[in-house]
C-alpha cells in the first residue's frame, strides 16, 4: 500500500479554493502511485472556522466539498476532515470528522473524541465528542483513523480527558495509524509533536501518518512538519515548514524504517519563518497588497520593516520617518539607511510643528502642569494619526510593530504606536527582537549595527531610555515569561532569585494593562503563550492589582 500525505494551505471558508487544491493533490497523489490520499482536519472549510460554524450554508458548502472529492475516489481512497451534523438532539449540533472516501462514495466517518478547550482552542463550543470508534479496512490492511487531539492521550495519561481512542481502536487490530490534524506553531512545539507522536508508535507499535495544516489564518500560524514515523519511534520523513507538499510513502518501507529525515528546529530560523507565513497569509487570504509602518531607527520598527519587505516584496512596503524635536539624529540616519538597504519607499514627516500646535492650543487648560506622559502620548497618536492617514488614502494596510515586552507591561499608546491592523511582533519578547535582529544580518548588514546596540529609547522626551521606566530586558523577559507562559505567581518567580518588590511591580503592570491589548490587533502567534485568542483575563480584575 502506498500512502499520499498532503500537507497544505487552507483558506478559512474558501470552499472552491480548498477543493481545488485538494483535487490537484489528488491528482499529484495518483501520479505518484498513491492508493490513498491524507488531507488535515477540518480541510474542507479551513481551521478554525469559529462561529462560521453555526451558519447551515456553512456546513451544506463544506458537504458540497466532501461530495466532490468523493466522485474524485476512483481509483485512489481520500482521507479528509470536515465537520458533520450530529444526527441526535441530544448533544452538539455538528462532530468534527474524518471522511473515508472510496469506489466514488463516502465509506465510513470517524468522529473526533477528544475536543481541546484551551489556549487557542475552543473545539467544545460547536463539536460533539465521538463516543464510538470504528477501523476503516481498505485493500486488505486495518486502519485507525484519528482526528489531532485524539493522539494527545496516550494511554489515558492526560487529565484533561477521560478516554484514549487509540486504546479503544487496539483491539480492532490495526495495521497503521493516520492522523489529521491541525496543529498551530509555536518555536517549541515541533519538538512536542514528535514526542507525543512517538509516544504513541512505542505504544501501540504501529507505524503512523500524521498530517498537518500549513499557512496562517489571521493571529494562527500552521508549520506543516506532517510526519510519518517507523513502528520503532524514529521519524521516517517529516515536511519541510511553512510549505505545501505532497509526498507518497511505501508502506512496507516504513515499517522497515531506516530512513530518518528531521527537520532542523532552530528557534530563530522559526521564529522569522514563521513570522513571514503570518504576514503573507494574512494580506494574500485577505486579498491586500501594501503595507505601511512607521519607521523610528530603533529595532522593532527595524525588525517589522524587514519581515514586510521579505514577505510581501520591498515594493509593497512604505515606511515614514516622523521624527519630533526628541529625536536624535542616529535614529533618523539609521531608519534611512534600513530603508535604503530594504529598497522600500520612505517619506520623512517631521512633527515638531505639529506637537507645538497642540501643545499651544492645550497650554490654557494645562497651565502650571509639567511636562508628563501626555505629551509624550501625543507625539505617539500624531505618529499614529499621519500613518492612518496614509493608509486611508493609499490603501495601505498599517502594521504595529509593538513587542511582546512592551505589550505585556502598557508601554505603548492607545490610537498611537499600538495603531495598526496586525500586530507582527506582538508575541516576541525584547531581548528576542534583538536576537531577531542579528539572525537577519547572519549574511550581510540589513538593520543598521547601531541599531542594535544603542539603548532602547521611545525618544518621547530628552535623553529618554527605555530603563527609565522598566528593568533592564534581559531582567524584564524573564519575569514575563514565568507569569505568561508559565503561568507561574510572585511566590514562585521571586523564589527562582528575582526582587520581590520588582516582581509585584511588573505583574501589576501586566494586569493593569489588559484593557490595552483588548483594543490592539490580531497578534502572529509564535509562542506557547501569546496575548490575543488563547489569552483570555477579566480587565476588572483585582488579582495582583
Amino acid at each position: 500500500m502506498r500512502i499520499a500525505v498532503a500537507q497544505l494551505n487552507y483558506h478559512i471558508g474558501n470552499f472552491d479554493g480548498n477543493l481545488a487544491k485538494m483535487l490537484q493533490a489528488v491528482t499529484t497523489a495518483k501520479a505518484q502511485r498513491a492508493d490513498i490520499v491524507v488531507f488535515a482536519e477540518l480541510a474542507t472549510c479551513g481551521y478554525p472556522p469559529r462561529d462560521f460554524l453555526d451558519f447551515d450554508d456553512f456546513i451544506r458548502q463544506a458537504d458540497n466539498c466532501v461530495q466532490e472529492l468523493a466522485k474524485a475516489a476512483q481509483g485512489i481512497a481520500i482521507i479528509v476532515g470536515s465537520p458533520t451534523h450530529n444526527p441526535r438532539i441530544e448533544g452538539k449540533d455538528l462532530y468534527n470528522s474524518a471522511y473515508f472516501l472510496a469506489d466514488g462514495k463516502v465509506q465510513q466517518i470517524q468522529h473526533k473524541a477528544l475536543l481541546p478547550t484551551y489556549d487557542v482552542f475552543d473545539e467544545y463550543r460547536y463539536f460533539e465528542p465521538a463516543t464510538e470508534f470504528q477501523t476503516v479496512t481498505y485493500q486488505g490492511k486495518v486502519i485507525a483513523i484519528t482526528v489531532c487531539e485524539d493522539m494527545w492521550n496516550v494511554g489515558n495519561e492526560n487529565p484533561l480527558y477521560t478516554v484514549c481512542p487509540m486504546d479503544e481502536l487496539m483491539p480492532q487490530k490495526p495495521e497503521l495509524m493516520i492522523n489529521i490534524s491541525a496543529s498551530p506553531f509555536a518555536y517549541d512545539h515541533a519538538e512536542e509533536r514528535i514526542h507525543v507522536l512517538r509516544t504513541n508508535v512505542e505504544r501501540y507499535g504501529l507505524p503512523l501518518f500524521y498530517v498537518n495544516h500549513c499557512g496562517a489564518q489571521t493571529e494562527l500560524i500552521f508549520d506543516g512538519g506532517s510526519i510519518i514515523m517507523s513502528p520503532d519511534g524514529k521519524v521516517f520523513d517529516e515536511h519541510p515548514y511553512f510549505e505545501e507538499c505532497v509526498r507518497t510513502y511505501e508502506l512496507a518501507e516504513v515499517v522497515r524504517g531506516g530512513i530518518v529525515q528531521e527537520q532542523p528546529k532552530e528557534k530563530m530560523p522559526l521564529l522569522h519563518d514563521g513570522l513571514l507565513q503570518g504576514l503573507r497569509d494574512y494580506f494574500g487570504k485577505l486579498g491586500l497588497k501594501k503595507a505601511i509602518l512607521g519607521l523610528s531607527g530603533g529595532i522593532d520598527s527595524a525588525v517589522t520593516a524587514v519581515l514586510a519587505a521579505r514577505a510581501l516584496g520591498p515594493e509593497n512596503v512604505r515606511v515614514l520617518l516622523m521624527p519630533s524635536q526628541f529625536s536624535s539624529d542616529h535614529s533618523v540616519n539609521d531608519a534611512r539607511a534600513l530603508a535604503q538597504n530594504l529598497g522600500i519607499q520612505y517619506d520623512i514627516i517631521p512633527i515638531e510643528t505639529v506637537f507645538t500646535a497642540y501643545a499651544d492650543l492645550l497650554k490654557p487648560h494645562f497651565w502650571g502642569q509639567p511636562f508628563n506622559v501626555t505629551e509624550e502620548n501625543i507625539q505617539a497618536r500624531i505618529r499614529g494619526m499621519l500613518l492612518m492617514a496614509f493608509s486611508n488614502k493609499f490603501g495601505h494596510i498599517l502594521l504595529n510593530t509593538t513587542n511582546k515586552s512592551e505589550m505585556a507591561v502598557g508601554y505603548g499608546t492607545l490610537y498611537g504606536d499600538l495603531c495598526g491592523g496586525l500586530s507582527v511582533i506582538g508575541d516576541v519578547y525584547k531581548t528576542e527582537v534583538f536576537a531577531l535582529a542579528k539572525f537577519m544580518n547572519r549574511d550581510g548588514e540589513v538593520i543598521p549595527e547601531s541599531t542594535i546596540t544603542k539603548p532602547p529609547s521611545a525618544e518621547l522626551r530628552p535623553n529618554q531610555k527605555d530603563t527609565d521606566s522598566l528593568p533592564p530586558y534581559d531582567i524584564l523577559d524573564p519575569i514575563l515569561y514565568q507569569y505568561i507562559e508559565r503561568h507561574q505567581g510572585p511566590r514562585e518567580i521571586v523564589a527562582q532569585g528575582f526582587d520581590e518588590t520588582l516582581v509585584r511591580r511588573i505583574l501589576r503592570l501586566v494586569n493593569i494593562n489588559e484593557f490595552k491589548r483588548y483594543q490592539t490587533a490580531p497578534v502572529l502567534r509564535v509562542s506557547p503563550k501569546a496575548f490575543g485568542m488563547g489569552r483570555r483575563m477579566p480587565i476588572v480584575g483585582k488579582y495582583l492589582n
